[in-house]
């Protein structure tokens, strides 16, 4: 089993577990730096529980989902294997890599602002790995719906009722044992995922490498919507962006001037899974700059892409906002605002497609690395600036 173990940890950690070392000193001198900082903010046990759950189990998802796991798994059941042994090496390493790589530094910034016992420090590390490996036994039990959500409203439910009692440190350690066991329990090849269809039949076969370079845009787009289909974790991050767009001028309402909607059109392109999809494929990106033209032939229509889910936020937003507050009607207020509305939609969108081309995302390991790099925000922040800059004016 350690054989097995290191197998998968040196790929998520590199060989010498160099990437480990690195970030586990990068997490520490965050804590140390907040720490001393004195910047110092209030934040419940049950809270520290309920964020490490739900960012632990989402990232060992986004890990457990990743296309580059799945073609390492394809190679190994070529060999033969002991199912348990490698069904927790596997689990051991995606968690492992889970925990001190993303959930770590969630962990470090709450402590480093916040004051915490022995008891809620354990605390929060047995909510990482209890959420860690639950979602190990949904992402394979996937046809077991209900029972997985009857588990995991439970498991909410003891946090939120238990949070600040001693309780729920051993009621913590059954749930782990719990999750252990029904992992023993299932088959080895239920965390292969097979290969996704449509990924690559764009740009790949069937003599269409010729038609790429041409003005045939809608190619382009036919790729990114069904890149979109069978990622469809893309798909709900920008739903519940739409979501969040329609509640949003209830908090920006609250500042009585609709100044502030600059603010939302910035908040609101915050949509990264769409703006990272070369970054995600690196066949594609090889494919793409291969072929001559694809400066425009790609570059455009990716742009337009992006535009149109940034613009059906923005759409979203100020229907919220005439319902809820209702816009500027005087002078050339209301079309001033649309105008905004169209301008943070393009130059986001633009933004985004300029830095998928010269500057892509590589050396990612799998796709969650890619889905938390820092790069993503650099055009989100650069629209929330221009948006403080813009509000001034009004």
């Amino acid at each position: 089993m350690k054989e097995m173990f290191g197998a998968f940890a040196k790929k998520l950690f590199g060989v010498g577990y160099e990437r480990l070392k690195k970030t586990v000193l990068i997490f520490l001198m965050v804590y140390w730096g907040l720490h001393i900082a004195g910047i110092r903010v209030g934040i419940s046990p049950f809270i520290l529980y309920l964020m490490v759950s739900t960012f632990s189990a989402g990232v060992m998802w986004q890990a457990l989902s990743s296309d580059d796991n799945r073609e390492n798994m394809e190679n190994l059941f070529m060999l033969p294997f002991e199912r348990k042994k490698l069904i927790f090496s596997y689990v051991s390493a995606l968690g492992s890599y889970t925990f001190f790589t993303k959930t770590a530094g969630l962990m470090a910034v709450a402590l480093g602002i916040s004051s915490f016992s022995g008891w809620e420090i354990a605390g929060g590390i047995f909510c990482a790995a209890s959420a860690i490996l639950m979602a190990a036994c949904v992402y394979v039990g996937k046809r077991h719906l209900f029972a997985d959500l009857l588990w995991a409203a439970a498991y909410f439910a003891m946090i939120f009722l238990l949070g600040n009692s001693p309780v729920l440190l051993p009621l913590l350690c059954g749930n782990i044992l719990l999750a252990g066991l029904v992992l023993a329990g299932t088959d080895a090849y239920l965390f292969y995922a097979p290969a996704r269809y449509g990924r690559r039949k764009i740009f790949h076969g069937g003599g269409q490498v010729a038609r790429i370079p041409s003005a045939r845009y809608f190619l382009t787009w036919r790729y990114l919507f069904r890149y979109l289909i069978v990622h469809k974790n893309y798909l709900a991050n920008t739903v519940v962006l739409w979501g969040a767009a329609f509640w949003l001028p209830v908090l920006l309402g609250e500042f009585g001037d609709w100044s502030v909607m600059p603010v939302g059109f910035a908040v609101l392109s915050f949509n990264t899974p769409i703006c990272i999809l070369l970054s995600a494929d690196p066949d594609l990106e090889r494919a793409v700059r291969f072929l001559p033209g694809q400066n425009k032939a790609f570059c455009v229509p990716y742009c337009l892409f992006i535009f149109l889910f940034h613009m059906t936020a923005e759409v979203i937003f100020l229907c919220g906002w005439e319902i809820r507050i209702g816009l500027p009607k005087t002078g050339g207020a209301g079309i001033m605002v649309v105008l905004l509305a169209v301008f943070f939609a393009l130059v986001s969108a633009a933004g985004s497609v300029l830095l998928e081309w010269f500057c892509p995302v590589r050396g990612w390991k799998i796709e969650s690395d890619l889905w938390h790099h820092p790069r993503k925000y650099v055009v989100p922040a650069a629209m929330l600036l221009s948006a403080g800059a813009v509000s001034l004016f009004f």
